[in-house]
């Protein structure tokens, strides 16, 4: 038995940690943080030490299962493709490819194949009934950045290392990692900031960010939007609106200074919890500030107003001079991003059968998904494609979402569990673990706060007669696509592969733009699937080596023999030319933001209908739903309670270890309870992503430990700009159970 250490980037989360994996026979023996790796320096956080747990868990499917008589029982994979082809083909052939919903869980963009030939598979389907978890999370910051620069991807960051003054809103990268800026070791560059400088939090709760920043102030769930708008209020009155750079390449500086005339601090206090003067004086060390960011996050986004509060972080970088500036927010530049056209971003390209509601960015709002199953007519949903994702939990009025995918004609998985969601399902096809797949952050390194690459072939084989997670969303392609399961897998590799190279080549701002398309797919490493992809994007990406033009340039040769990363610099100012706007411009002032500030400015003087505020919390050791199954991160003391503040709590007669009803329009929830001084009067704050209490699962741990299920208690509003839910500030009752 021979014992090897390897190196690898951590797939569990936004931070892409280096892991140090010491095994021995396909076993995992110790997990440690990657001391070498070029980006992480050794951080790691408890989740990135169970990689091994996680690919020994007897839990996780490892063969496919079919439902029969109520009952999943283990089948082969053909056997499991035939039930598939012979159910969902006449399902399209009779109602049409809508009639075939998607929703995509937030694991995909942390899989090379989750992200390239979910693509290909959704393509292949030709489906417009699309969901996802971007819409219970970050679709805010998509929509006001593709209208404001262009692309939906085109996200400015908090240049942590350079900075020296940090608002942050609804943020917890302490026990986050962060997110929509990717960084490791957000404490430790959070106190870097301390010795420049200032980091203030913003938030209805004092979390453990907020503990350690400099300044901690207490918001009403949900009112971020009214307080970024007063903030740049102040900078137009004060005459501290001060472009630095930008000048000249800002459209939309007069059309925001008119809007935001109606929010001075006095008018919008009230609604904010926050005093007039702290309000005032924010902004004003905002603008005073020699470099400084302002940094939104999912208590922003999943809020009634969460794409106003997405572009006014913005907002308030570019007013001040901090936009596309070192130590401000900035771009990233990611070793495989592909030259831009200037084709702008639209939303509302289609919209939703019973609402009428947009799709933003390709889909539409998981909001929907339920009534689009249930209600009746042309266009309904009559199965379901669910991949990596547990929506029963992790989307609104989840109680309605149960009832509907019960309901469902047909239903497939691909998942690594029997879980809350894939209990319904007809067939699960089972994911690959994490050690078993090669690995590289299509996603996160464009959100990178410094450029870095990193790549990680598999650590370990999969079982025999196991397929690559690529070749089973494939196979699952040529299904809906009329191709059939037996389809040749390779050939069909080869047409999309095919099409990627002629996209590239195709391309006049490309490296190889006007080269032989044969000659490029020639001299592409790797045989088929996902690194052959990546070799080409790396390749002709902004550092890579042009196909010989660059001769140090980077490749997947070069990727593999840096097994600690490689690291491409700071970030650097890249607009104008980065921007995709047809005006060639940052579009302070897109229309459809505008038309939404008059719904902002009337909810002013709207008060709550509920006598508390329900807010979510994140902590360490949970990723949503699905770690909840590795003993190691769930046991100890319970997490999944309910916190209340100390004056609520007395007030209305409950006791720290006791148990209280919650209850919103659409559920009730009974839960323990925890007392903190904490978080602010009149707001309760459940976790995210319990509730492993219901029949039909085999999760033997998350079982054991259930938990809650917050999102019974969410109505299903939702942002109309973003189609995003609303998951904080929701109205709710308390009382003693």
């Amino acid at each position: 038995m021979t014992t090897s250490t390897d190196f690898r980037t951590c797939p569990l989360c936004e931070a892409t940690c280096g892991l140090e994996v010491t095994h021995r026979d396909e076993k995992v023996i110790r997990i440690r943080g990657d001391r070498a790796d070029v980006f992480s320096r050794g951080f790691i956080c408890p989740k990135g030490s169970t990689l091994g747990k996680l690919d020994e868990d007897p839990d996780r499917l490892r063969t496919p299962l079919v439902k029969g008589d109520g009952r999943h029982r283990p089948a082969t994979w053909d056997e499991a493709f035939a039930v598939i082809e012979s159910r969902l083909t006449p399902i399209i052939a009779e109602h049409g490819p809508d009639a075939v919903g998607v929703y995509l869980g937030n694991p995909n963009v942390h899989s090379m194949s989750g992200v390239l030939y979910v693509r290909t598979l959704l393509k292949m389907l030709r489906t417009k009934s699309v969901f996802s978890a971007a819409t219970v999370d970050q679709m805010p910051k998509h929509v006001s950045s593709g209208l404001m620069f262009g692309h939906p991807d085109l996200i400015p960051v908090p240049d942590l290392d350079r900075t020296s003054y940090l608002l942050m809103l609804g943020a917890n990268p302490y026990e986050s990692n962060g997110s929509l800026a990717t960084a490791p070791d957000w404490p430790g560059r959070l106190q870097g900031i301390r010795r420049r400088g200032k980091v203030v939090v913003v938030d209805p709760r004092r979390t453990k960010t907020a503990e350690a920043a400099d300044e901690h102030v207490f918001i009403n769930p949900g009112a971020d939007a009214a307080f970024l708008f007063a903030m740049a209020q102040v900078l137009f009155e004060e005459g501290l609106v001060d472009l630095g750079d930008l000048e000249g390449q800002v459209a939309g500086v007069d059309e925001v200074a008119g809007v935001v005339e109606a929010f001075d601090p006095e008018s919008v206090a009230d609604t904010c919890g926050v005093p007039v003067a702290t309000i005032r004086r924010l902004a004003r060390e905002l603008a005073a500030a020699e470099t400084a960011a302002v940094y939104g996050r999912v208590g922003t986004h999943t809020a009634e107003f969460g794409t106003m509060a997405s572009w006014m972080v913005d907002v308030l970088n570019a007013l001040t001079g901090n936009l596309d500036r070192a130590g401000g927010a900035m771009f990233s530049h990611a070793a495989h991003e592909q030259p831009r056209s200037r084709r702008g971003f639209q939303i509302g390209r289609w919209a939703s059968r019973v609402r009428g509601l947009p799709e933003t960015r390709g889909e539409l709002p998981v909001s929907t998904m339920a009534e689009e199953i249930l209600e009746p007519g042309p266009g309904q949903i009559k199965a379901m494609i669910t991949i990596a994702g547990n929506p029963v939990l992790s989307t609104p009025n989840s109680d309605r979402l149960d009832e509907a995918l019960a309901g469902l004609e047909f239903m497939v998985s691909l998942d690594i569990y029997l879980n809350e969601t894939t209990r319904h399902s007809d067939v699960i096809l089972p994911g690959t673990s994490p050690l078993r797949r090669p690995h590289y952050d299509f996603a996160f390194n464009q959100l990178s706060v410094r450029n870095v690459a990193n790549y990680s072939p598999a650590l370990f084989a999969l079982p025999e007669g196991t397929p690559d997670e690529w070749r089973t969303l494939l196979r699952l392609g040529a299904v809906v696509s009329g191709q059939g399961a037996g389809a040749d897998l390779d050939a069909l590799d080869d047409g999309v592969f095919a099409m990627l190279v002629g996209s590239v080549v195709a391309n006049p701002a490309s490296p190889v733009g006007g080269r032989s398309p044969e000659e490029i797919f020639a001299a592409t490493r790797g045989d088929r699937g996902p690194e052959r992809m990546l070799d080409l994007l790396v390749r002709t990406g902004p550092y890579g080596d042009g196909y010989g033009a660059v001769p140090d340039g980077l490749t997947l040769e070069r990727l593999e023999h840096s097994p600690h990363g490689i690291d491409l610099g700071p970030l650097r100012p890249r607009l104008p030319g980065s921007l995709c706007t047809p005006s060639g411009k940052v579009e302070l002032a897109p229309e459809p933001l505008l038309a939404d500030v008059e719904r902002l400015r009337s909810s002013l003087s709207r008060r709550s209908n509920g006598s508390f505020a329900l807010i979510g919390r994140r902590h360490v050791r949970s990723n949503n739903s699905w770690m909840h199954n590795i003993d190691v991160l769930v046991k100890g003391k319970e997490r999944c309670t309910l916190q209340i503040n100390t004056t609520d709590a007395a007030r209305i007669g409950v006791a720290a270890g006791g148990q209280a009803k919650v209850s919103s329009a659409s559920g009730m929830l009974v839960v323990p309870v925890e007392i903190s001084d904490d978080i602010m009067p009149g707001v309760v704050s459940l976790p995210h992503g319990w509730g492993h209490d219901l029949t039909g699962t085999a999760l033997t741990v998350a079982s054991s430990r259930p938990g809650v299920n917050s999102n019974r208690l969410s109505t299903g509003e939702m942002d109309p700009v973003s189609g995003n839910a609303v998951l904080n500030g929701i109205p709710v009752e308390v009382i003693p159970a």
